[in-house]
């Protein structure tokens, strides 16, 4: 149901009735995006707004750029300029419909000023603005992972290893340093093994985790613990 619907409160009062919960969110989406927004932000042109809305939320987990946005827009006829792209993907960071993390290289330590990967605020209003039509299980469960880091008080960076190696998430508070990486399923030994390869290049000794959708407990590998994603929420 949380994948389903996500997570505002009130949704639990409906009794799981898919219709009502749609209306729910459908209203809450509106809401947010004239009032917040365009109110706020004097947008006149929504419809292109909403479009950006769909590609950020459609490439949940992926890097993307302004510029990126504009002209995945302009080639599908939608003519938009990267500066105002940028305005928007400014609104809707202010409004908390969308968060922006941005890369760290881990062994230089500091921030790198090109590409974020952007997460939406509620996997419901994702699931409403685009029909549910795009599942992706890797990419919702680590929108998820971030959302809860977040909560948690960290402050959740994408970590640049070595070459295109990246570690989902490295999330800092002022008593420590821990790393994620979230995948769907690891069950395939490949699969495992690639997901596993950026946290053991990294040579600290800060914790390291592996969150799935699969059904282990307590398993480990060279020190990297491998948790349910429940278990991780739940903990």
């Amino acid at each position: 149901e949380y994948l389903k619907y996500g997570s505002f409160p009130y949704i639990t009062a409906l009794d799981n009735n898919k219709e009502a919960i749609t209306e729910y969110l459908k209203g809450i989406y509106n809401t947010v995006l004239l009032k917040d927004v365009v109110a706020k932000n004097k947008i006149q042109d929504v419809m292109i707004l909403e479009s950006v809305i769909k590609f950020l939320f459609h490439n949940i987990g992926s890097f993307i750029s302004a510029k990126k946005i504009s002209d995945t827009l302009n080639s599908n006829g939608r003519k938009i300029s990267v500066n105002t792209v940028e305005s928007y993907l400014s609104a809707l960071k202010n409004s908390y419909i969308v968060y922006q993390a941005n890369r760290y290289d881990i062994k230089g330590k500091q921030y790198l000023k090109t590409l974020a990967k952007y997460y939406v605020v509620d996997i419901g209003l994702r699931n409403i603005l685009l029909n549910n039509q795009y599942t992706d299980l890797g990419h919702v469960l680590e929108n998820i992972v971030y959302l809860e880091l977040i909560r948690r008080g960290y402050k959740v960076s994408i970590g640049k290893v070595i070459g295109d190696k990246e570690v989902d998430f490295v999330a800092v508070n002022e008593k420590e340093t821990v790393y994620y990486q979230v995948a769907s399923s690891v069950a395939d030994s490949k699969t495992l093994q690639r997901e596993l390869s950026s946290l053991e290049i990294i040579d600290d000794h800060y914790p390291k985790y592996l969150i799935t959708s699969d059904d282990y407990i307590d398993a480990t590998h060279n020190g990297i613990k491998q948790m349910n994603v429940i278990d991780f929420l739940l903990s």
